[in-house]
């Protein structure tokens, strides 16, 4: 991606849609179709997807924020070990959408806290902190519905707190000061009918994924390809459609307490590499039937490993078994397709346990 494609501050595309995924019927008569029934105990194709149309971009201090919009959604919200659904409520308009990245880097940022408010001829509309979510086009991102008072033109205020997960390298001190940045939104119900609804084919309800969208000036929520993390590659494992990539550095990098071997674990989706965030993971590394390692694997976001899951540890020999444990499932709502993995509806994360080559 041109990095002055990131800076410019407006997105090049005013909508963005799937018409380019295979699979997909373009439709607009039948609603929203029903919960898909028998769904797999994983990631799968979703019964439909929604295109978007882009608000806009801005940049203030570390961030750089997109927002755009689209039809209201049903979506599953994580709460420690409880999903439920949130249904479509009859005076929802829109569903919003903000994303969040680092401008220099164009690295997508989980975990900052974002809240939304809504106004409209200086009353106010709506207010909300907005929940983080995962979703098979967009990836990572914080999303929620909203009702607004007819077509008009609206001031939607979007306020980013500060990342909560350690951060290090040349990440170590930034994103600590919150930021707040406006949007003009023109608003119509004829434009949003405008946008992309389309029906997936028969593998709806199969397990798979949708292709990403291809949005121009927005960086994609994924995570490096196992071949580009640095270190010593331990391989990988899978949880519940979770990919765990595990790695380990000669030393932690900077930021990070201690010395002696750094071992990372990236968390993505099965398809399409989407980092998933906000877990409690934890290892334990064994030797000949001793425990050489166990303890937290802690949140840290870094320029060249990305969103990981790291901890410093003695050694890392060949031979050595490497136990990974999900002690909280991701706490980010999930759009359709991803409610029943990580965790989700359908049971929890198993211990995954691989050995270091």
């Amino acid at each position: 991606m041109n990095r002055r494609e990131l800076l410019g501050g407006t997105l090049a595309l005013a909508g963005v849609s799937l018409s380019g995924c295979a699979g997909l019927v373009e439709t607009r008569t039948a609603g929203v179709p029903p919960v898909l029934e028998d769904r797999p105990d994983g990631v799968y194709y979703p019964s439909h997807v929604e295109g978007m149309s882009a608000v806009g971009t801005q940049t203030s201090g570390d961030y750089a924020v997109g927002l755009f919009y689209s039809y209201p959604h049903r979506f599953w919200n994580v709460n420690g070990d409880s999903v439920s659904l949130t249904e479509i409520d009859r005076d929802d308009a829109v569903h919003l959408m903000a994303s969040v990245w680092d401008p220099e880097t164009g690295m997508v940022l989980p975990e900052t806290g974002l809240s939304l408010e809504i106004v409209q001829d200086g009353s106010l509309v709506s207010q909300e902190t907005i929940y983080p979510m995962l979703s098979q086009p967009m990836g990572f991102h914080y999303g929620a519905n909203f009702g607004l008072d007819g077509d008009g033109t609206y001031t939607v205020r979007v306020s980013v707190g500060a990342v909560a997960t350690r951060k290090t390298g040349a990440f170590a001190d930034r994103f600590t000061d919150p930021q707040t940045v406006e949007f003009p939104f023109e608003y119509s119900e004829a434009a949003k009918n405008d946008i992309s609804f389309q029906q997936v084919d028969e593998r709806a309800g199969t397990s798979g994924a949708v292709e990403p969208m291809e949005m121009d000036a927005l960086p994609d929520a994924t995570a490096p390809a196992p071949d580009a993390l640095p270190g010593r590659s331990l391989g990988e494992t899978m949880s519940n459609d979770a990919r765990l990539v595990a790695t380990v550095l000669d030393s932690p990098p900077e930021g990070v307490d201690g010395e002696g071997p750094y071992l990372a674990v990236s968390a993505r989706t099965r398809y399409n590499r989407m980092v998933i965030p906000a877990m409690g993971l934890s290892g334990r590394l064994s030797r000949d039937d001793e425990t050489v390692f166990e303890g937290e694997l802690a949140r840290t976001l870094d320029p060249t490993l990305g969103y990981h899951y790291g901890a410093v540890v003695d050694d890392v020999a060949t031979g050595d078994g490497l136990t990974l444990s999900v002690d909280v499932q991701p706490q980010t709502a999930r759009h359709e397709g991803y409610e029943t993995a990580f965790g989700g509806l359908l049971g929890g994360m198993p211990d995954v346990t691989m050995q270091v080559p």
